[in-house]
């Protein structure tokens, strides 16, 4: 199949998910027990108070007008109005994503840094003692969930070592990205929580790629040293690597609400847990409707980049041009 009809083929499918996305999170949040009628009423509202604060948040409306008015608003930018603060949705959920890609970006540039270098060196030597270490240590931080990876940090740089402010407390009127020593605990978490399994992805990619024929013809024809390692090995084990990488990128953005509440981060994790538990309808609808569509536009940016990659590559995992 030609690059350019697959990767429409591709668009098209995100596209589709998106879609369907949008009916799952509609659907999820109208079945969700209770509504935000109860928490703004309060416990003690009589039937009347509560119908009546139902009719003002226009819930009593058909749930399909509901969610076509919902849609259309979002395709325009706008996400309706937190039932709970009265604030825009959309600006508020543009900040919390800011505050999160602020620990997001470096914990993935430092899993790009050490499972990169650390992966190809195990490939290289695969079966070695380095190799037997990182395969141990990677199953174990694999193994280990993500709070107690993040409580072990939180325990020994600011209790045992107080190096690191153990909560992100924000000036306010200031971003997160302009105090990169508050980035530094989450953005550690984050990163060792996503490291093993990347780390040994790559491993077996690069372990694959020394062992195929087109490896071994380089190597009886004198290549050697880097030109060995990046021209042979590295671009031939760069596609699984870049899809592998997108796919745990995805999971950091939707899996860092435990590393967020423990910090103190203000970022979507934090808020979705508050959102839930306030029931903001369309606090919740908007928080997860962006964290679908990043999710999707950076599998769909690992599938492109790795076809790409694939194509472009010395040499298939089979040796063939």
């Amino acid at each position: 199949m030609r690059v350019d009809v697959w990767i429409t083929a591709r668009v098209v499918t995100a596209a589709a998910t998106l879609a369907v996305l949008t009916v799952i999170v509609f659907w999820a949040t109208e079945v969700l027990p209770g509504d935000a009628v109860g928490v703004l009423s309060g416990p003690t509202a009589t039937d009347a108070e509560r119908e009546a604060v139902r009719l003002a948040l226009g819930l009593d409306r058909p749930a399909l007008e509901r969610y076509l008015e919902w849609i259309g608003g979002a395709l325009r930018g706008d996400l309706g109005t937190s039932l709970v603060s009265g604030r825009e949705v959309a600006p508020l959920v543009g900040a919390r994503l800011s505050t999160s890609l602020a620990v997001l970006v470096p914990a993935v540039l430092l899993i790009v840094t050490l499972a990169g270098t650390l992966g190809t060196a195990a490939g290289l030597r695969h079966g070695g003692r380095l190799d037997r270490w990182l395969s141990g240590t990677t199953l174990g931080l694999i193994g280990t969930p993500d709070f107690l990876i993040a409580t072990a940090l939180l325990v020994l740089l600011t209790a045992w070592w107080p190096v690191l402010p153990a909560v992100a407390l924000i000036p306010p009127g200031q971003s997160l990205w302009s105090h990169p020593e508050l980035v530094v605990l989450p953005a550690v978490a984050l990163a060792l929580g996503g490291f093993g399994s990347t780390m040994r992805l790559l491993r077996a990619s690069v372990a694959q790629t020394v062992t195929t024929p087109f490896a071994e013809f380089a190597r009886l024809n004198g290549v050697r040293g880097h030109r060995y390692v990046w021209g042979v090995v590295v671009s031939n084990a760069l596609a699984p690597a870049v899809m592998a990488l997108a796919v745990m990128t995805a999971g950091l953005l939707g899996g860092a609400i435990v590393v967020e509440t423990l910090f103190n981060v203000p970022g979507m994790g934090s808020e979705l847990t508050q959102a839930v538990a306030g029931r903001d309808v369309p606090l919740v609808q908007g928080l997860s409707l962006v964290l679908g569509t990043m999710t999707l536009l950076l599998l769909l940016v690992g599938d492109v980049a790795a076809k790409l990659l694939h194509r472009h590559a010395p040499a298939t995992s089979g040796g063939h041009r």
